[in-house]
């Protein structure tokens, strides 16, 4: 289409039902966006030097052609320039064979391509394709009623015209192409009908269309795929041993062990594909944990990181990260750490540039910016872990009824998007006094593994105390090793003395009501870190 059309309006398609999508312009041509079909083209065909002839094209014989009324343009010098897909209606879908363009001559009205060849009664099966000439080419492999929808945009339309009609078939098999709008349309259609009637015709990922199997010769191929067909299932649902066979190609995947063994030992490590979630109350040491496991990874592995700190200035961040690798914190002035030693240590830490992509918002965000600006991480800039701390912030500032349906629904299309993108997405969320999930208690629900800290924070003591609470990897849940901070290093360490086993209980010791006995093995542990 010229760019220096000039439309005139907007008005419904009546070839895929869109209400605006359609424009009319002003040399009298109409082109819709939504099914990218031409009407009536300005001029397209103003010679009467034309012949009309039925000729084999792409693997489909002359008889089929002739039986279908697939008609071929062909002009003056002989050079066959367009082919006309006639529909019951008496309208005609038009390629033109230079350009590859669609458009329709005549009116048309919702139908299926072919449905006028075949009396209901005479076979059991029928085929519905998304393209007249894979309905030719189907038709000629097999020998059984094959119909076309005017397209994928169109496809519930055109079958629903005529549900009546094809419900009278036994079977009903649907041979769409394997793209998103194929596998669109043939859920959408599918619906039409009793599921026990309707088969899938699958095409194999070398070739997306019927005809492409008939133009390469595999007729025996094609045969063979449509023998094999099964009864529709969603794409969501998958039954058969070649789908399970598909499934378990995946490699085993690959862990990240935590910088604690124990909580290795207990979760096996951080994998892409899943969520760890983090609780803890307010000043227990979260963010510190957060920057112990952010510098594991970028440590451990040669990946791509995502850091998402809501509290945390940019600054800062790269400082903790750079204090752990110097063992010192390098945030505090008297600690001695210039701005060039935090810079070196930066460097030795992230290895190579564009690595570490460090979110500069500060406070509070939209929830669908961050959900964006996630989705950006991972797959435009390949960040394969994502740290977000922490999720109550996003929604600070709403009504207690909104913050709770906000965080549910983010907290769903995360854990939807941790398993779309495959990536493992770490995330803090506060607790309250009854150890709740703050704003939502749906946020532990879906998370796959949870982590929960507690420290005495009154008294000020350095021992954090590690729960897992859920573990869907492995199962394995309760207490972990002890994590002791060491605020003149920077680091955190698993305690050394921890004796509990992993499906063992704590020591009354370490309940938190003990506070004394916490205090009497905190300088020695202390100084061991």
């Amino acid at each position: 289409m010229k760019t220096n059309d000039i439309a005139e309006l907007h008005v419904p398609c009546e070839e895929c039902g869109s209400s605006d999508a359609k424009c009319v312009y002003e040399d009298g041509h109409s082109y819709c966006f939504s099914c990218q079909h031409y009407f009536n083209p300005k001029k397209r065909f103003d010679s009467v030097n034309y012949t009309y002839e039925y000729l084999p094209w792409r693997g489909v014989s002359k008889e089929t052609m002739a039986f279908y009324g697939i008609k071929t343009k062909i002009d003056s010098e002989g050079k066959p320039i367009s082919i006309g897909f006639r529909y019951p209606d008496a309208s005609y879908k038009v390629r033109l064979l230079d350009s590859k363009e669609f458009y329709t001559e005549g009116t048309s009205i919702p139908g299926l391509f072919g449905m006028d060849k075949f009396t209901p009664g005479v076979c059991n099966q029928i085929a519905i394709t998304e393209g007249e000439l894979d309905a030719a080419s189907l038709h000629q492999c097999l020998g059984i009623p094959v119909v076309s929808v005017h397209s994928s945009a169109s496809a519930a339309r055109d079958v629903g015209s005529l549900r009546s009609e094809l419900n009278t078939y036994e079977r009903i098999y649907l041979a769409f192409d394997g793209d998103v709008s194929g596998r669109d349309a043939a859920a959408k259609v599918a619906h039409l009908f009793d599921y026990g009637k309707v088969y899938h015709l699958r095409f194999d990922s070398r070739r997306k269309d019927a005809n492409e199997y008939v133009r390469h010769g595999e007729e025996r191929e094609l045969r063979t795929l449509w023998q094999s067909s099964k009864h529709y299932l969603p794409d969501t649902v998958r039954s058969s041993f070649s789908d399970f066979k598909e499934i378990l190609k995946g490699e085993l995947r690959e862990s990240v062990p935590y910088p604690f063994p124990k909580l290795t030992e207990m979760t096996y490590g951080i994998r892409t594909g899943e969520s760890v979630l983090i609780t803890a109350q307010e000043g227990v040491g979260k963010t510190e944990l957060m920057h112990a496991l952010e510098y594991q990874l970028l440590t451990r592995t040669k990946d791509n990181v995502g850091a998402i700190f809501l509290e945390e200035p940019p600054r800062r961040h790269l400082q903790a990260l750079a204090g752990i690798h110097l063992q010192c914190p390098a945030h505090l002035p008297d600690r001695g750490c210039s701005n060039d030693e935090t810079y070196s240590a930066l460097e030795e830490v992230l290895a190579r540039d564009d690595r570490l992509h460090v979110y500069t918002y500060f406070g509070s965000d939209d929830p669908e910016i961050l959900l964006d600006t996630i989705r950006f991480l991972v797959a435009v800039r390949s960040c394969r872990y994502i740290l977000l701390d922490h999720v109550s912030m996003v929604v600070s500032g709403r009504s207690e009824d909104d913050e709770r349906r906000t965080l549910d629904w983010l907290s769903t299309k995360l854990e939807m998007m941790v398993k779309e993108l495959d990536f493992s997405l770490i995330i803090v969320s506060h607790v309250n006094d009854f150890g709740q999930t703050r704003g939502s208690r749906y946020i532990s629900k879906i998370a796959d593994i949870r982590i929960d800290l507690e420290r005495d924070v009154v008294s000020g003591s350095n021992i954090t105390h590690v729960r897992v609470s859920k573990n869907r990897f492995c199962g394995r849940t309760g207490p972990s090793a002890d994590l002791v901070f060491n605020p003149h290093k920077y680091i955190y360490k698993e305690s050394a003395n921890d004796n509990d086993n992993v499906s063992g209980h704590r020591d009354p010791g370490l309940s938190g009501s003990s506070t004394g006995h916490l205090h009497q093995q905190e300088g020695a542990r202390l100084d061991a870190a």
